[in-house]
């Protein structure tokens, strides 16, 4: 069985493969997160003869503080932040927030309706923030995520839209 933060952290994952499943979309997982992202989500079988898509890290927290509008994230190293940060990636890259609940058992609930997921999960592009000199994985940055970042199936459609539009002015 997993320990409580590998578990949180596999909900995470979890969550989005959810949204981006019931957006139609396909997920693939990288073996080893070397290069600062967890997961890919991309659109399958694409018209155009390549494939529009983004790569996530996804961070969890279930302890969340909000101020002026923001979810505030402390929980991304400077090593993790560089590795989002600056607009210098082919594929765009983007930071998902899960909001879980403390005790896991509440993580999902039966509701007569089907399956109910909690809580809710946001992005933020770092595609505008520079990366930080000689970063240290023992410091940590912080990171405001708008709440009206809140990831949805049409959210992620249209960052991988937003993403293949800046792909093909390359």
């Amino acid at each position: 069985m997993l320990d409580a933060l590998n578990r949180q952290g596999k909900f995470g994952e979890d969550y989005v493969r959810v949204l981006a499943s019931a957006a139609g979309l396909v997920v693939s997982t990288y073996s080893v997160d070397v290069d600062g992202v967890d997961l890919g989500i991309m659109v399958p079988n694409a018209a155009h003869g390549w494939s529009p898509q983004i790569a996530v890290q996804v961070k969890t927290t279930s302890v969340p503080t909000w101020r002026g509008g923001h979810l505030v994230f402390d929980g991304l190293n400077q090593v993790q932040f560089n590795k989002l940060a600056g607009a210098d990636f082919t594929v765009p890259r983007y930071l998902f927030v899960v909001i879980v609940p403390p005790d896991a058992d509440e993580y999902t609930a039966p509701i007569s309706a089907g399956m109910l997921l909690r809580n809710l999960g946001y992005f933020v592009s770092l595609h505008d923030r520079g990366k930080l000199a000689e970063p240290d994985t023992r410091r940590h940055v912080r990171v405001e995520v708008p709440i009206a970042n809140v990831l949805t199936t049409t959210a992620i459609r249209r960052l991988i839209e937003s993403g293949s539009r800046l792909c093909a002015a390359i």
